[in-house]
């Protein structure tokens, strides 16, 4: 008895202490072979010898768990201890994120026009030619098609090179009085410092009876979008061409790098273009359909305006995924 409790007590991991389990407990076992005994045993004595039997092997028992409980504590401490961490080691930042720019000032145009009652329509961005071009007064062959650089597919449908062809649907299945806005993605073949193959536009257009849309109401809404967009600067409308309106302006902002005194950016001129507009001409509403109404059309890029309000100098950076540019506006 005292040698068994003896080899419990001196077992040192669990493997061992199985071991001697099934050399004690085991079916042929140290205990079994004693109990085994139990027939030979006078029966004036079996009772006895059964109690000595069982007293034992509920010592040994006790032994037995309490070591293995012992042995299970130690393994699980060192597993504890090998598998530490430090939590303190590390120090990760939980970082916020954010719109991309261009997205941002989407957003921000799209903000200033819904709270004029301006609807937001939309558009495919493979268009046919007479939405992208024919019904905005640019009949085939027209010397303003080559400006487009256009992305043409085999059977004469094309990737829309302006929002434009938004408003030609609006007004399709829509009749007078029409105030809308058309953001989205358009195409042209073209790559520098300002210009990719794919940007944004947003594009407007304000319909009503003849007469009662004007230039002034243009102008109005122009320059009070203007200050919104970039705050308290000089907006100024130039003379120009566009083949769906007539007249026709360009609309320049007072420099916002050099407050109009003159540097590189504006080519020291003191002002930066931002957008184009004009009245609408007539053969774009006699395309649709319509008749007696007036209305005006202005068009920007937002790739242009995010460029002036966070002051990026190359477009291309915008699309290049660089984290370096993009943590900026967290």
């Amino acid at each position: 008895m005292e040698e068994l409790k003896q080899k419990i007590e001196d077992v040192t991991n669990l493997d061992t202490l199985e071991s001697v389990r099934v050399e004690i407990f085991g079916k042929k076992g140290i205990l079994s072979a004693e109990f085994a005994k139990l027939k030979d045993v006078p029966p004036a004595e079996k009772k006895d010898f059964a109690k000595g039997l069982n007293d034992k092997k509920s010592a040994l028992t006790e032994i037995f768990e309490a070591k293995k409980a012992e042995l299970e504590k130690e393994a699980m401490n060192k597993q504890l201890e090998s598998e530490k961490i430090d939590v303190t080691m590390y120090g990760y930042e939980n970082k916020k994120g954010s719109l991309h720019p261009v997205m941002e000032t989407m957003d921000k145009i799209i903000d200033y026009f819904a709270t004029l009652n301006f609807s937001v329509e939309t558009g495919p961005l493979v268009e046919d030619d007479f939405t992208n071009f024919e019904a905005l007064n640019l009949p085939k062959n027209h010397p303003a098609r080559e400006m487009q650089d256009t992305f043409f597919f085999k059977d004469g449908h094309l990737l829309r090179t302006h929002t434009s062809p938004v408003q030609i649907r609006t007004m399709l299945k829509q009749k007078p009085p029409i105030r809308m806005i058309a953001p989205g993605t358009v195409f042209r073949r073209d790559y520098d410092l300002t210009h990719t193959p794919m940007f944004h536009q947003v594009e407007g257009l304000v319909v009503g009876k003849k007469g009662e849309v004007s230039f002034a109401n243009l102008k109005f809404i122009l320059e009070d979008f203007l200050h919104y967009m970039f705050g308290d600067v000089d907006v100024r409308f130039r003379p120009s061409f566009f083949p769906f309106t007539e007249p026709s302006t360009e609309v320049d902002i007072s420099c916002i790098f050099c407050e109009g005194e003159g540097c590189r950016v504006c080519s020291h001129t003191g002002w930066l273009e931002v957008l184009g507009s004009g009245v609408v001409d007539p053969n774009v509403f006699k395309a649709v359909g319509y008749e007696d109404v007036s209305g005006y059309a202005f068009g920007l890029g937002v790739e242009r305006f995010a460029m002036l309000l966070h002051k990026i100098p190359d477009l291309r950076s915008l699309f290049e995924g660089d984290i370096r540019l993009l943590e900026q506006f967290r």
